[in-house]
Order: structure tokens, then sequence, then C-alpha cells
């Protein structure tokens, strides 16, 4: 019976907890997209900007989709389906309808996309207009519209005049006023206008400290408290101070001088408040990653020595997104995913990580566009001679047109097509792998080492000379594993 009663309250407590995980649903429906693939992403945190995959579903048959989410305050988040996605804002314990129509899916066909975005446009039902996206929305379109009407004094260019800046938040105030009870949209205003003040140069960082951080509780799951801290702190201490320079900084993260590092920032008086200076110790090493002064792997492990030993539980969340989102830790976490399937001309399935252990260079293409033609026959032109020099090497060609017929027509009704004798494979709607390798324009090009890792950050094309000296030739093998792989990663 002891037993049997330990096992309900567990159960109980269970459930409980995966009611709680789901405090937030949007639910609605899209057109002409049965089967495709609903994606609700969200930041993990402002410092690391962190892009956390949430919810997922397929549409139905009869156009419908839901995903959950969780939040304690409201959050923004963004539906994606295939490579089109809209963001707004969510509240803990909501239910959002919302609608997709009328949307062309084949855009991406007609234009470059990953240059030019183009919006999802999710349309919401039945929403307040007490929302918190209207309360935005409205203080957004005013903002806009004083600027545009003003642009002449406003423009970032020159110097912007401050009395027409007052003016601006005379304007916000009088048709966005605060809201009772509305925290996060008041938050919103102010931090917002703080943040903008500061960029135009019209207000000093000492008058934004003092005002919105000095003395006051530090609100890091705030996302807007989180937007302001960052424009504040931005390079303030990475690019070196007056307190304290670059070479000191450099020497410290060298040498793994966690202690000293973190209490030494105290002597600058934006960063004596000791979660303040951690924080921002953060973001500096975020930014000290992409600086060649700093050496990448002292970096990763400072912060490593920050999320062991922060006495703050989330600043060690903060520090492990960190982690995550820096292109060391991305790449090891890409490399241990598999590939996956995609269909040959033949429509079989052809397993991508079947070729691991041999060097594999990949082109992304259309099957209709000149610019890919033109590289896939420099490709035909040098195959038979590079897989004669090595049998490490092997050519896949990923076509992603929508339509599968393109490249059965290529390779099968066209005199080319005899010549592109190697693997070719149709991306089969695989948004994801498209992501994963970060093809952001066609052609685009992928060379993954024989542990299956990218050597470069940007693969080059055939047209470039690349396989006159290509790095699986066995004359460059000694330099090959002496040489540490980086992949080139994303945002949004």
């Amino acid at each position: 019976m002891k037993h049997l009663t330990t096992c309900i309250i567990s159960l109980f407590l269970l459930l409980n907890i995966a009611v709680a995980q789901t405090n937030i649903t949007i639910r609605g429906t899209v057109d002409d997209a049965e089967g495709k693939m609903v994606e609700l992403y969200k930041y993990a945190d402002k410092i690391s900007n962190l892009e956390m995959l949430v919810d997922t579903c397929r549409i139905s048959p009869e156009h419908f989709f839901e995903v959950k989410c969780y939040a304690n305050t409201p959050m923004l988040v963004a539906i994606q389906i295939e490579n089109y996605s809209q963001s707004f804002f969510v509240e803990p314990g909501r239910t959002y309808d919302v609608v997709v129509e009328d949307f062309d899916w084949n855009i991406d066909e007609q234009k470059n996309i990953f240059l030019d975005p183009v919006t999802l446009p999710v349309q919401f039902v039945g929403l307040p207009k007490d929302d918190v996206n209207y309360l935005i929305g409205k203080f957004e379109g005013v903002v806009s519209k004083y600027i545009m009407d003003h642009r002449a004094v406003m423009d970032m260019r020159y110097r912007p005049k401050k009395q027409y800046f007052d003016s601006l938040v005379m304007e916000v105030n009088r048709y966005c006023p605060d809201i009772e009870g509305n925290d996060f949209f008041n938050r919103y205003k102010r931090y917002n206008l703080a943040k903008m003040r500061l960029e135009m140069r019209l207000g000093s960082r000492k008058s934004v400290f003092e005002q919105f951080i000095k003395d006051q509780y530090v609100l890091a799951y705030d996302d807007n408290y989180m937007t302001l801290f960052s424009a504040l702190y931005a390079n303030s201490i990475s690019l070196g101070s007056r307190y304290i320079k670059q070479p000191r900084l450099a020497y410290w993260i060298e040498n793994l001088e966690y202690a000293v590092f973190v209490d030494s920032l105290g002597v600058d008086p934006f960063l004596r408040h000791e979660q303040i200076r951690e924080l921002a110790a953060l973001q500096a090493l975020g930014e000290c990653y992409y600086n060649s002064l700093y050496k990448q792997d002292k970096v990763v492990a400072m912060i490593k020595l920050i999320a062991q030993r922060t006495k703050f539980s989330q600043h060690q969340v903060v520090a492990d997104n960190l982690l995550k989102s820096l292109r060391r830790q991305q790449t090891e976490a890409v490399d241990t995913m598999p590939l996956g399937e995609l269909p040959d001309v033949e429509k079989k399935m052809f397993s991508l990580d079947s070729l691991k252990g041999h060097w594999v260079y990949i082109a992304f293409v259309r099957a209709d566009d000149p610019n890919c033609m033109g590289e896939i026959e420099t490709m035909a032109h040098f195959k038979d001679t590079i897989y004669k020099m090595s049998d490490s090497i092997d050519f896949v060609t990923i076509v992603c047109d929508r339509e599968f017929q393109k490249m059965y027509h290529l390779l099968m009704n066209t005199k080319k097509g005899s010549r592109y004798d190697w693997t070719w494979l149709h991306y089969n709607g695989n948004f994801d792998l498209l992501r994963r390798f970060e093809v952001c324009s066609y052609p685009w090009f992928v060379l993954l080492d024989p542990n299956g890792k990218p050597y470069y950050n940007i693969t080059p094309a055939p047209s470039t000379g690349i396989f006159l000296d290509a790095p699986w030739n066995p004359k460059n093998q000694p330099k090959i594993q002496e040489r540490e792989v980086y992949k080139h990663t994303q945002r949004k």
C-alpha cells in the first residue's frame, strides 16, 4: 500500500510538472500547407542570443497546427514554417489563435529569401486590444512616425537634436501611457527609449546607468532590462577601457586567472555590483571569442569557470547558453547529429552518414540556375582526375528545387546528365539540413573531413581552383591532421 501511495504521489507530481511546462498554447490554421513542419523558437537569453527550438508539429490534413511553450513572464517567440517566420510576444497562461492564409510557399524559387527574408503573415484572431503585442505595435508606430516626420533632425548620420528626442518622449507618453498592471509593457517603453537615447548619444552612459541600473534590482530574467544592459555594456570591457587595458585582459584570460579577472573589473564604477559585473563579464567573453587578441579556447575555458563558480543560478544558465552558442560548441553539437537520408534520382533513400570516413564535397544547387550549372560543369571536368588521385573523396550534389522532376530531367533526359556520374540527391523538403549547413545562396558548397566535420568556414567553389591543391590530396595529409577545424555559424 505504501509503495502504491508513493507511485500515485509521483504520478501526480509528474502530471503537475507536465502541465506547468506548457502554460502557453498557439494554435491556428495554414492554407495549402498540409504536412509542413511548424517550429516554435525562443531566445534562451539576451546575452548568448541562443535560439532554442521549443516545440514542433506537422500541419494536419485539416490545415490545423498547435504548439505549446512555457514562460513565467511575457517573452518573444517566433513561428517558423520552412524558411519563413514571424515573431511576436506571448504571455503566461494565454491561448493564441492565429491564421496564415494566401501565402505563396514558392517565393524562394524566384528570389533569395536568405538575403531578403520574407515574413510569414501570421494574423491573430480574437486578440484583445490590451494585449502586449498591440501595445508594443502602437508604441513602435508612434516612434517610427515621429522619426520619419523629423528625419532631418533625427538622422543617425548626423547628431540628432536633444529637444526633438524630448518631444518624442512626450509624444510616446501622450499616445502610449503606462498601463496599470502591465509592468512588461511599461518597462519595454522605458528601456527602449533609454536605449535610443544612448545610441543617439543624447545621454551619457553614466546617466543611463544611474537611472536604470544603479541601486536597482538586476532583472536578468526580463528581456527589456537585458536589452538595455547589453547596449550599455557592449564592448565596454572586451575592447579595453581607461580602467583596464586590453593586453591585461588578454593576459588574465590566457592564464585563466578567474578571480583576478572578475574582481579586477570592479575598478570600473559601472561594474562594482557583483551580479552586474559577472553578467557584463559573460557578455564581454562572448565578444572576446571573436576578437583575434584573445585565444578562443581560453575564452571558452574562462566561461566554463564562471559557470562552475558563480553563486548566481541565472548566471550559470547564461554561461551554459553562451557556450552552446559559440562556434566550437555548435560544431560539436552538429557533428554528433546524424545527417539523415535523402532520395536519389531513382527515389531510393541514401544515407549521408554512410560517407563518413571519406572526404565529402557537397554542392547545394538549383537545377535550372546558370551559376549552379557552371560550377557543376567544373566538378565534372575534374571528377575523374580527382577520383583517380584519391579513393577517399566523394562528390555529392543536393538539388534544392522543390520539384523532384527538375533533378530527374537534368540527369536522365539531357546529354550532359551522363557526365555528372556521382551521387545526386534531392533535399526533399529537409530545411533543417539546409540550416545546419547554413545554406544562404545557390550554389553553396561544404567540404566535410573524414570525421564528418566542416573543414572550411566557407568552402570555396570549384571555380576558385580548390581542386588544384585539394586538402584530400595525399601530400597534404600531415597538414590536415594538424589543422583545427571550425564551422561557420548562423542568425538569427
